[in-house]
Parts: C-alpha cells; sequence; structure tokens
C-alpha cells in the first residue's frame, strides 16, 4: 500500500466515502505551471513576513516550488509529525472536516485553480490546503492548536439553515470556477448563498465555530498589530491577500472571542484580520470560546440549543449513555432539578440511537422517545410509577430496553399529554449537549443513504470544461517549456517560437511569464 492508502485504509468509512484519489496524471503541463508560478511568488514574498517556521515547514511537510506535492510525498513527511492528508473533492460538509482535522487528517482538495483565478481562488485547491494549511503544522503547538479547533467545530451544533448555506457556498465556488459559467448563472449562484444567509433564524454555535477558525486558521496573523506575520492558510496559499494584508487597506485588530461574532466573505480580499500575540493566545481565545458552548454547558442551555437548531444532536446522560435524535421540545419542570437544569422532560424525534463512549448500543429506535430528569430507576420488565425532583410522575409498563407501554405522566397537578408507546431514558441531569450523531460511523451505516454526499453534476461538469479548456496546442508548448526547464535544455531558438505562437491565445498570459524566465539566462 503506499502511504496514502495506509491514512485512508485508517479512516471510519463514513469518512473514507468523501475522500477522492488525487489522480496526479490528470494534472495539465499549464496546472504544473500554475503551481510554481504561486508557489515561487509566495515563498519569495513570504520569507520575511510568515510566521518563521513557514519555510522550515514547506520542507518538512514535502512541499516544493517545482511542481504540484503528491499526497504520497506529502504523507511521508507528515507522518513524522503525527499528522496525515487524503484528497477531496472542494467544499466537503463543514463536520467531515472538522472529524478530519480533529484526527490530524487535512482534507487536502485535489484540484488546482485556473490561471484566471491565480491571485484568489473561490474554491478550495491544492495550493490552499497544502501549501497554505499544511507548513505551519511544523511547529507542534500550532498543529495541536489545528486540532483542538477541529474537534470544538465537530462539536458545535448546527442549524438546517447552515446546511443551506453550505451547499449553496459549494455551488458558487463551482460556477465561479467554471471556464464557461455565464453572467447569469454566476448571479443566480450568488443571489442563492444570499438568500440562504438570509434565512438563518440566529447566529449558530457551529457558524461562530466557522467564523473563529476562519480568523485564526484561515486568516492569522501574528506578532503585534503594528509588526505581524502571516500563519493563516488563506493568506499563505493566496499571493493577492499575502500582499494586501500586510497594507493599512486592512484593519489590525488584537485577537479575541469577537471574532468569533465577526462575519467573513469567502469571495473577496478580508477588510480586516485578527492578530494574535503567539500560538498560546490562540488556546485562550479557543477556551474562552469552548465554555460557551452546549458541549460543555449542557443543562437548559444545550437543549435550547438544540431545539432551536431543528438538526440531530445528542444528549450526553449522567451514566454516560448518548442518545442521539432530534430534540423536539423540553417541558419545565416545577422544581430544579440539577445545576442549570429546570426542564423535567425532553421529547425526541426518532430515528434514536443510544451509545456509549461514542460507540453505538444496538438497533435505532424509530418513533418518539423521551427523557425524564431526576434520581429513579426504569424497571426493565413490568409496571412502574415514579416521582423525580422535578415534580413529574410518571407511570406505565416497560417492556424492556427501554420500550414503555401505556405510559401516562402528571406535573403541576396537570396530565402532560405523552406518546403511548415510547421509548424512556432516565438521568439525574444534563452534563452535555454536543452537534451531529454520537457516533457518526454508525448513524451512517444505518442512515447514510438519506444523507448521501456525492460529487454534484455541476462540479463535474465544470471539471470537465476546466480539462477541455486547454488547447491541445496550448498544452503541448507548457509541456515543452518545462521540458526544457527540467532537463536543463534551455534552446534560445525554439523559445522565439514558442513565444511567437503564445501570441495566438490572447487570453494566457502565463505561457509567455514561464517563457521569459528561461530566455532571461540567455541575456547574460
Amino acid at each position: 500500500m503506499t502511504p496514502t492508502e495506509r491514512t485512508i485504509a485508517r479512516l471510519p468509512a463514513h469518512l473514507r466515502r468523501y475522500v477522492v484519489s488525487q489522480n496526479y496524471d490528470a494534472y495539465t503541463p499549464r496546472d504544473q505551471a500554475v503551481w510554481r508560478h504561486i508557489l515561487g511568488q509566495l515563498r519569495s514574498h513570504l520569507s520575511d513576513k510568515a510566521h518563521p517556521v513557514y519555510l522550515e515547514g514547506l520542507e518538512a511537510t514535502g512541499i516544493g516550488v517545482e511542481r504540484i506535492p503528491s499526497l504520497d510525498e506529502m504523507n511521508e513527511k507528515l507522518s513524522k509529525l503525527g499528522w496525515a492528508a487524503v484528497g477531496v473533492r472542494g467544499f466537503i460538509p463543514p463536520a467531515v472536516f472538522t472529524e478530519l482535522q480533529a484526527m490530524g487528517v487535512l482534507a487536502i482538495a485535489a484540484d488546482i485553480r485556473t490561471h484566471e483565478h491565480i491571485a484568489y481562488t473561490p474554491a478550495p485547491d491544492i495550493v490552499h490546503e497544502s501549501a497554505g494549511h499544511a507548513p505551519i503544522i511544523a511547529n507542534a503547538r500550532y498543529a495541536e492548536y489545528l486540532k483542538r479547533c477541529g474537534l470544538v467545530g465537530f462539536k458545535a451544533i448546527a442549524t438546517v439553515e447552515d446546511e443551506a448555506v453550505f451547499q449553496a457556498i459549494r455551488n458558487l465556488s463551482v460556477v465561479k470556477e467554471d471556464p464557461t459559467a455565464t453572467e447569469a448563472e454566476v448571479a443566480h449562484a450568488q443571489a442563492r448563498l444570499e438568500a440562504a444567509n438570509q434565512s438563518r433564524r440566529y447566529v449558530s454555535e457551529s457558524t461562530r465555530a466557522s467564523r473563529l477558525y476562519w480568523w485564526t486558521a484561515e486568516y492569522g496573523l501574528i506578532g503585534t498589530v503594528a509588526q505581524p506575520r502571516l500563519y493563516g492558510a488563506g493568506l499563505l496559499s493566496s499571493i493577492g491577500e499575502a500582499k494586501h494584508c500586510i497594507t493599512d487597506a486592512v484593519k489590525k485588530l488584537p485577537l479575541s472571542l469577537q471574532c468569533a461574532d465577526t462575519e467573513y466573505d469567502i469571495t473577496r480580499m478580508q477588510p480586516q484580520l485578527f492578530v494574535a500575540r503567539d500560538f498560546e493566545h490562540l488556546f485562550e481565545v479557543l477556551a474562552e470560546f469552548e465554555a460557551t458552548l452546549a458541549w460543555k454547558r449542557g443543562g437548559d442551555h444545550g437543549l435550547k440549543e438544540a431545539i432551536q437548531a431543528r438538526t440531530v444532536n445528542h444528549l450526553v446522560l449522567t451514566d454516560g449513555r448518548e442518545i442521539t435524535a432530534r430534540v423536539v421540545e423540553a417541558l419545565p419542570g416545577a422544581r430544579p432539578v440539577a445545576e442549570g437544569l429546570t426542564s423535567a422532560l425532553v421529547r425526541l424525534e426518532g430515528p434514536v440511537m443510544v451509545s456509549r463512549g461514542g460507540k453505538a448500543e444496538g438497533k435505532p429506535w424509530p418513533g418518539l422517545a423521551l427523557v425524564a430528569f431526576g434520581a429513579g430507576e426504569l424497571p426493565d420488565k413490568g409496571s412502574f410509577q415514579l416521582e423525580l425532583a422535578s415534580g413529574l410522575k410518571l407511570q406505565g409498563f416497560a417492556v424492556g430496553g427501554g420500550e414503555v407501554l401505556n405510559l401516562r405522566g402528571e406535573l403541576k397537578g396537570r396530565p402532560v399529554e405523552l406518546p403511548s408507546v415510547t421509548q424512556l431514558f432516565l438521568s439525574e441531569g444534563l452534563p452535555s449537549v454536543a452537534g451531529g450523531p454520537a457516533d457518526p460511523g454508525a448513524w451512517d451505516r444505518w442512515f447514510g443513504e438519506l444523507n448521501a454526499f456525492a460529487e454534484g453534476e455541476g462540479e463535474a461538469k465544470a471539471r470537465a470544461k476546466k480539462a477541455t479548456a486547454l488547447h491541445p496546442s496550448l498544452g503541448a508548448l507548457y509541456r515543452e517549456v518545462r521540458t526544457m526547464r527540467e532537463t536543463g535544455a534551455i534552446k534560445p531558438e525554439r523559445l522565439e517560437q514558442i513565444a511567437r505562437a503564445a501570441t495566438d491565445f490572447k487570453d494566457d498570459w502565463l505561457l509567455r511569464v514561464e517563457v521569459e524566465e528561461l530566455r532571461k539566462p540567455t541575456r547574460a
């Protein structure tokens, strides 16, 4: 097995289905020229402007200037740093990206930007993901921050609107990368994203987590406000951003939790950036943010977040059980049950999956389920009566495995409307409410087909158009220039001929740059 195949084999199945082959031979000679042009400019510009570990990190992670890196070479180097990399296609679901990062796996977009978007790309590409994210991983403390930031993002609760925004961003990036997209198609994609953003009822935990990640790992500066250095991947992989960010046109702010409440626009250069004192500063802000999450707070706060989200999340009960479902209602009790918890009963919409330590137990329950809060014990089988600390009274018949029949309830002297057949859980408190299923792999095995994420028709279409956008004759000229560079067999007369031939392709400036670089030594 290759180093990359070994990395993929270690991934759980629900993550493996997002991985794609790099298909190195599919990169065109112009793709290689794009990489070389960008990396050459970046390395020269960033040598004294990026964090000191940048240049060392390029070498440590298998990233050179002359050609697009292979994932196998990167994995050989990254393994020594406790990291790995896999290929993905464009934007992947945030939960997948964050879970991979928490595991120490970089999701590398296998495609490369076009020469039209050489200064800044609206879509993830191999320049951004490898030359941007990988080098600073050579600093062990920053590498740990990336993992921790991935875990926090993975645990944050996302909403149904967040999913709509993700799909709209994904669509816009595809359209903008499509070399034949019409103005009407771009305008529609922009309008879709605006509509998705406007549909948001409130700012979710997941959105705030993505903002924190954006203003640190993607567009972070480090040092002093007066003399910052670059470490964010978006800055390290875009020559346009790298030059723009250090000008007075970009406002510099000391890093604080304010970044989680600051919006960003992926389609344009950033008007302001946050400056971290050092990498320890990142951990301080992350800890402050983490303390606000339902994952850490649990109780009524966590239930409110889950109910608002309308998505699948999981409750962690005091005995360690994890209940994955959609939380649809919390019934307030007559008295508090525990610190931060006044809810007496929670209604869950199925399917409902039970797990411990992130490992699912048994088959998901298909219908409604309830969690009642307070000290008490449900018999495995037979009739029961319970009176809980919240004031809630329950009685019914236990079938086994938590299933109950003929369930009836009373609170504050009034009957509580309950499903007569349900799954009932008891818990003395609610330590945590976290985003997504507790066992993503098991949830994917049961319900993955319902939420299948495959390359859209638009992405495949854009990729096919990009592949045919390079005229065969132009491709041959690029290939010939590259061969001269690699072999050192520079032929001045042939370069003059190629330069004249390149004028037939008025929209392609990059070949002329490549030729000029080779012609310069002959003029000495």
